[in-house]
C-alpha cells in the first residue's frame, strides 16, 4: 500500500538537502520525501543539477546559499567543504513548523528553534570527519606537510560542529545498521533504520551476461575504485569497465591499462543497460549502504563486493541461502582478485532470479510507507509533548 502525500497536514514544511550535484543514491531518497511533501519548501547548499536530473524534481525551485555564487563551486565544491557549516547556518526556517533533514556532511546542522520538530535522515555521518579521515589524507595526498596539518585542522573543526549540531536534532533515521551504529558513537543518539529505495521494476532484468567486470560510482578517493583499476592493471585478460566521473577521473585514466574502459557519465540507461550485462559488479568501498550493488541485482547480477558496511546488509554472500554476490576481506588487490578467481571458479553459478528476488526487498514503495510512518510517528510524538507541557 503506497504512502499517501501529507496534502492535508497543517505542518508547514521545509526539506533540506545537502547539495544538488547529480541524482545519486541520497538524491532517490530525496525523491521520494519530496513524494510525501509535495507543499514543501525544498533548500540545499548549492544546486548544480543538469536538466535531467531537475525534471526529477517535479518543477521544484530549489533555494541555495551564497557557495552557489562561489568561483569554481560547480566544479571543486571540495574546495568550500570548510564553508559549509557556516553556509547552511545562513539558511532561515524560522517560518517552518517541521523541517526535514536530508544529510550525509551539513544538512543536518541547520539551525531550528524550540517550537519547531526537526526530523533528520542521515545517510552517514562526515565520513571524511570521523573514521575515514586516514584514509582521505592518504588518498588525498594530504596526509603530510602543511596543506596536511591544515586538513587536519578543517576536520578536527568539523568534528567538533557535527557534534554540538547532532544534538539539536530531535529524531534520527538512516538507511543502514552500519549508520544507525555510527550515530550511536558519535553522537549519542538512536537512529530508525529505513533501507533506502531501489525502483527494481525499472532495472532491466537479464540471464545471459557478457565478458566483462563493471563499476559505477562517483569517482572519490574513498569509494577505491583505484583498487580496482591496479586488479585489472594486473590481469590484461580480463576485460573492466568504468562508468562516472569525479575528481580521481584523469588520475585513475593514468594508472589504467588497455583493457579498462572509462565511459564517465552516462544517461540512466547506459547505466542500467551495462548493470544488466555485466558479468558481476564491482564494489571496493566500505559504504554505509550503498544503491548501486542493488541496482546491479535487481538487473538480475552478482555483486564482488568489500565485506565490510552496508554491502553486508544488501548482499547475500556464498555460504548462505540463495547468495547473490561474494565479499572480499581486505580492500588490497590480492584480496580482490582472489574474490574474482573464487567467483569465476564456482560450480554452481549465482542465480540471476535469486539477486532479482533480493533486490526487490527494497522497492520503493516500502521505503515511503515505512519513512511516512516514522515521520507521522515522530510529529504525534512531538504534539504530545507540546500538550504535556501546556505549549
Amino acid at each position: 500500500m503506497e504512502a499517501e502525500p501529507h496534502k492535508r497536514d497543517p505542518m508547514k514544511t521545509a526539506i533540506v538537502h545537502e547539495w544538488l550535484l547529480e541524482w545519486a543514491g541520497a538524491e532517490q531518497c530525496l525523491g521520494a520525501i519530496l513524494d510525501l511533501f509535495p507543499d514543501a519548501d525544498l533548500f540545499a547548499v548549492v544546486d548544480f543539477l543538469d536538466d535531467t536530473d531537475r525534471a526529477k524534481l517535479g518543477g521544484r525551485s530549489v533555494q541555495t546559499t551564497f557557495v552557489q555564487r562561489l568561483p569554481w563551486a560547480s566544479r571543486k565544491l571540495e574546495m568550500y567543504l570548510p564553508l559549509m557549516p557556516l553556509a547552511i547556518e545562513q539558511i532561515d526556517l524560522s517560518e517552518y513548523e517541521l523541517v526535514i533533514s536530508s544529510s550525509h556532511a551539513v544538512a543536518k546542522g541547520i539551525i531550528t528553534g524550540p517550537d519547531q520538530l526537526h526530523l533528520s535522515y542521515v545517510y552517514s555521518p562526515m565520513r571524511y570527519a570521523w573514521d575515514l579521515q586516514h584514509q582521505y589524507l592518504k588518498l588525498g595526498g594530504l596526509d603530510r606537510g602543511l596543506r596536511g596539518l591544515a586538513a587536519r585542522l578543517v576536520f578536527h573543526y568539523l568534528r567538533i560542529w557535527d557534534v554540538r549540531t547532532g544534538n539539536a536534532v530531535d529524531r534520527y533515521a538512516c538507511d543502514s545498521a552500519f549508520v544507525s551504529r555510527r550515530i550511536r558513537k558519535y553522537y549519542g543518539r538512536d537512529a530508525r533504520v529505513i533501507y533506502p529505495p531501489v525502483d527494481v521494476a525499472r532495472m532491466p532484468y537479464r540471464e545471459t551476461k557478457e565478458d566483462f567486470y563493471l563499476a559505477a560510482s562517483r569517482l572519490m578517493p574513498y569509494k577505491r575504485i583505484d583498487l580496482i583499476v591496479e586488479a585489472f592493471r594486473q590481469e590484461p585478460t580480463r576485460r573492466l569497465i568504468v562508468i562516472g566521473r569525479g575528481p580521481e577521473l584523469d588520475r585513475l585514466r593514468r594508472a589504467a591499462t588497455p583493457n579498462v574502459t572509462f565511459l564517465g557519465r552516462v544517461p540512466d540507461a547506459v547505466l542500467h543497460d551495462h548493470l544488466a550485462r555485466a558479468r558481476a559488479f564491482l564494489f571496493a568501498a566500505k559504504e554505509d549502504f550503498g544503491i548501486l550493488p542493488l541496482e546491479a541485482q535487481a538487473c538480475g547480477t552478482p555483486v564482488i563486493a568489500f565485506g565490510k558496511g552496508g554491502s553486508l546488509e544488501t548482499v547475500r554472500g556464498v555460504g548462505g541461502d540463495r547468495p547473490t554476490g561474494i565479499f572480499f576481506g581486505e580492500q588490497t588487490v590480492i584480496s580482490l582478485l582472489e574474490a574474482i578467481r573464487r567467483f569465476e571458479a564456482m560450480s554452481t553459478p549465482i542465480n540471476p532470479s535469486d539477486c532479482r528476488e533480493n533486490a526487490a526487498r527494497f522497492n520503493p514503495t516500502r521505503f515511503r510507507v515505512e519513512l511516512g510512518a516514522w515521520i507521522d510517528e515522530c510529529r504525534s510524538a512531538w504534539r504530545a509533548e507540546r500538550l504535556e507541557q501546556g505549549l
